[in-house]
């Protein structure tokens, strides 16, 4: 079993050696990730210029890739030759929850979609942290991450499936159990806040409160609040099949 592992917050992440501590009990790994962090980059692939890849080691001294390109760059280049061939990717562990439409911002959640893409299984793996934590602990969620992707690797995934798993901040021994669920709604709370530079010409961040979400229990926001690990079955087919045949009655 050969597992890429990779993420969007950047080769040094915490929860990237996280992951890649408990993939190597599972099988062999080799870790390719950006060189800097890509938060909510989506799934966005490098096509205008040329990629680099550098060896360099994690903080414990595992050996390790990284590259200039972005997280769905990192898997692209693994599947198409860059490293041995690959069974399983797994990325993460993301610091901050990716539920309901975080999905298509999250670098974490689309590198595991990218994986699909290349006809390999993808996990994306993400902690639902307080914001104001200087310091995280990545270990209850390394161990769920371990127990995820042995699950998968025992019984398969459907065909262009990929799994997307939020984990509550919590001691192993507090975590609930698992909980399949479906995408909740997220409520963003953005604003936009204008500044000026010292030439007196404006700027923008996209600022505001952290986001929140409607806690309905069979949902992936719902689980992780009532203390449970949320697993979300996801596609790359955004078709609203349901809605085909309104469409059709229309006079085009």
């Amino acid at each position: 079993m050969h597992i890429l592992v990779t993420n969007d917050d950047g080769i040094h992440a915490p929860g990237l050696l996280a992951l890649t501590q408990a993939m190597r009990k599972l099988g062999d790994v080799t870790v390719l990730a950006p060189n800097k962090n890509w938060s909510a980059s989506g799934h966005s692939k490098t096509l205008g210029r040329p990629l680099r890849v550098d060896g360099t080691t994690l903080s414990d001294g595992f050996p390790a890739l990284s590259t200039d390109g972005a997280p769905s760059d990192c898997v692209a280049l693994a599947l198409l030759g860059l490293i041995d061939p690959v069974d399983l990717v797994v990325t993460g562990i993301n610091p901050h929850a990716n539920i309901g439409d975080d999905v298509t911002y999250s670098g974490t959640v689309t590198s595991a979609m990218e994986a699909i893409i290349g006809g390999v299984p993808g996990l994306a793996f993400s902690l639902e942290t307080d914001r104001n934590l200087s310091e995280h602990d990545y270990s209850p969620a390394g161990e769920i991450a371990r127990r995820v992707a042995e699950k998968v690797i025992a019984e398969g995934l459907p065909k262009g499936i990929f799994l997307s798993t939020n984990i509550p901040y919590l001691p192993i021994d507090k975590i609930k159990g698992f909980r399949i669920t479906r995408q909740g709604e997220r409520i963003y709370l953005d604003e936009l806040v204008t500044r000026e530079d010292p030439f007196g010409r404006p700027y923008y961040w996209i600022g505001g409160k952290h986001p929140t979400g409607k806690m309905i229990s069979d949902t992936d926001f719902g689980a992780i609040n009532e203390g449970f690990v949320s697993i979300t079955p996801l596609q790359l087919d955004l078709t609203a099949h349901s809605k085909i045949s309104l469409l059709k009655k229309w006079d085009w």
